[in-house]
């Protein structure tokens, strides 16, 4: 973890967040590893609102989204932190005048514009990174950077009515260029291929329950699997990766 500060709950909060920390799991201390947390969210898409709202909701501090796209109509049916009243506006800043009026504990960061390698060093500083976007060529780099700076990764796509979800701690298990070597994924948007609203939601949320795992470590977090969901037949499926060290990114460090 990179926490650079360190924050008590208040009482406040403490209330607030009672229904976690009953659980003990989550406890006093996991709540307090939300709180001091910086989770940076790739994507604010159907997949980026959802676990935004959720990792907002649910105490974490500080959280910093990119997209350098403007909230349109056709948005709405998914993305449910936007209103017609934000279409044409920035969808990081749409999203953050919502986020912070659902928490004013948690520090909402807008980044407007496409993620690139002049966020590494937002890669770097951050706890977690959620993989919210729909381009191939965005999750690759989004992976090297994590790796490079030993960041855990949440990655997660939904189409029409599939979705999948990938978790990528670097130092303990493959990464998510081992994954794409497995199968040519076509580049498709919503778009040209539609997507299910509810399908989109499930992802995301999906999403920040990983995320919230690997900040608080509790539990068993599925590495090296390839998670899927099929909303027609309400069915998910695990796919194991194989055990390869082919992978340019992660490869030398699993070699034998």
């Amino acid at each position: 973890m990179r926490k650079t500060r360190h924050r008590d709950l208040t009482d406040e909060q403490a209330m607030r967040y009672n229904r976690h920390i009953v659980l003990p799991s989550v406890d006093l201390d996991g709540q307090e590893a939300l709180l001091n947390a910086k989770v940076l969210i790739v994507g604010m898409g159907g997949l980026g609102n959802a676990a935004a709202m959720n990792l907002c909701a649910s105490g974490v501090g500080t959280l910093t989204l990119i997209d350098f796209d403007n909230v349109e109509l056709t948005n709405l049916h998914r993305q449910t932190l936007f209103s017609e009243a934000d279409v044409s506006k920035s969808k990081v800043h749409a999203a953050q005048q919502q986020l912070v009026q659902m928490n004013t504990d948690c520090e909402i960061h807008a980044v407007n514009g496409a993620f690139g390698e002049e966020h590494e060093s937002l890669v770097n500083s951050c706890d977690v990174v959620l993989d919210c976007t729909d381009n191939a060529t965005a999750r690759d780099l989004i992976n090297k950077l994590c790796y490079a700076a030993g960041t855990p990764l949440v990655s997660g796509a939904a189409i029409r009515f599939e979705g999948q979800l990938f978790v990528a701690i670097p130092g303990k298990s493959r990464c998510y260029g081992c994954l794409r070597q497995l199968f040519t994924a076509p580049d498709l948007s919503c778009v040209e291929s539609g997507i299910f609203s509810p399908v989109a939601n499930i992802v995301g949320t999906y999403q920040s329950l990983l995320a919230m795992q690997v900040l608080m470590q509790f539990d068993t977090i599925p590495l090296n699997t390839l998670m899927t969901f099929d909303a027609l037949e309400h069915e998910w499926q695990r796919w194991q990766l194989p055990d390869t060290t082919e992978c340019d990114i992660c490869g030398p460090a699993f070699a034998k």
